[in-house]
């Protein structure tokens, strides 16, 4: 993934500074680092996570944010559980309100990494309900790494609240690691319905083998140890890592706010979606005339596009003239 350069994190910050807009990241599964791509904004962002697994959690992740909370309750959709069976695996970030489907996992390398160390009632909460308790109407940046429910917790939103969501990071599996579990396809098709487009796909994985073919493989040969041979059994895709942004077309008929523009432009250039900046700046200009913002704004972006341009062709003469060179030393 490229990330922005200083250029752009300036740019973003000088908006966010300007018009006095505190976006709000919802962080599920917060265990672990906060996304990379948040850190140019969270000295202005109100940052709210949720992780009921706390082994990996990371204390620095509520650091260096314009204000923040992280809650230690499983999140679910049900808004009449209070309690529910946690699965505590043997790794922190594999741990799930879902049971691991074995018989799945069992084909996979990393299938040990599911095994169930203790299944504890653990304290619930419905977004919805803890939303209302924190005073927050509505949420900028949903993120999402649920083990199994991603979809479910989206879709558990009250619709005035998910309709206005501008940005989702899902991670949804491609086979069942989980019984019960949301899988991208479906994940995919609702959000693209309802007023999103994909953005960013990394598909990841791991060795599709079984471990009684792992063992028997070592113990023909003692030189296969089980770690040598996982190094050489081709990674199979198993999860996503997916990232969805608002149509303008979804903007547009949902009349979205002067502030909603904004983020979503400073969303866009987040992810390197120049294109989708433009989009949305000449849709917001189409809607709202030529007003001082709009002025603005287009000449930041032009400017910002002229130097990605020049950048471009820099590169493009570079390589000319290394190709050059080499066909030289070809011919002396």
């Amino acid at each position: 993934m490229e990330y922005m350069n200083e250029e752009i994190k300036y740019i973003i910050q000088k908006l966010l500074k300007k018009n006095n807009i505190h976006p709000i990241l919802l962080d599920i599964g917060a265990s672990g680092d906060i996304p990379e791509i948040w850190t140019s904004i969270k000295e202005d962002s109100y940052y709210i996570g949720f992780d009921p697994d706390l082994r990996d959690l990371h204390t620095s992740n509520e650091d260096g944010f314009f204000k923040s909370v992280i809650f230690n309750s499983a999140v679910i959709e049900d808004i009449n559980s209070v309690e529910v069976p946690f699965y505590l695996t043997k790794a922190p970030y594999c741990s799930s309100t879902l049971s691991p489907d074995n018989e799945s996992l069992s084909n996979y390398i990393f299938y040990d990494l599911f095994t169930v160390e203790k299944i504890q009632s653990m304290k619930s909460s419905n977004l919805n309900h803890l939303m209302e308790s924190q005073n927050i109407t509505h949420i900028d940046w949903f993120k999402t790494d649920s083990q199994g429910i991603d979809l479910s917790l989206f879709k558990s939103l009250e619709n005035e609240i998910r309709s206005k969501i501008l940005a989702v990071d899902i991670e949804p599996g491609l086979i069942d690691a989980y019984v019960g579990e949301d899988l991208f396809a479906d994940a995919h098709t609702y959000l693209i319905q309802n007023g999103f487009w994909l953005s960013e796909l990394n598909v990841r994985g791991t060795g599709r083998i079984k471990k009684s073919t792992l063992d028997r493989l070592s113990s023909i040969n003692t030189q296969n140890s089980s770690e040598i041979l996982k190094k050489v059994i081709k990674n199979s895709p198993v999860w996503c890592e997916a990232r969805y942004l608002r149509t303008i077309e979804w903007m547009d008929s949902n009349h979205f706010s002067h502030e909603n523009y904004i983020l979503s432009i400073i969303f866009a250039l987040m992810d390197n979606q120049l294109g989708h900046a433009f989009d949305i700046l000449f849709q917001y200009e189409k809607k709202n005339g030529d007003d001082e913002f709009s002025k603005e704004m287009l000449v930041t972006l032009e400017n910002y596009l002229n130097d990605k341009i020049i950048q471009q062709k820099s590169i493009i003469q570079k390589n000319f003239i290394y190709k050059c060179i080499d066909y030289l030393k070809k011919r002396i």
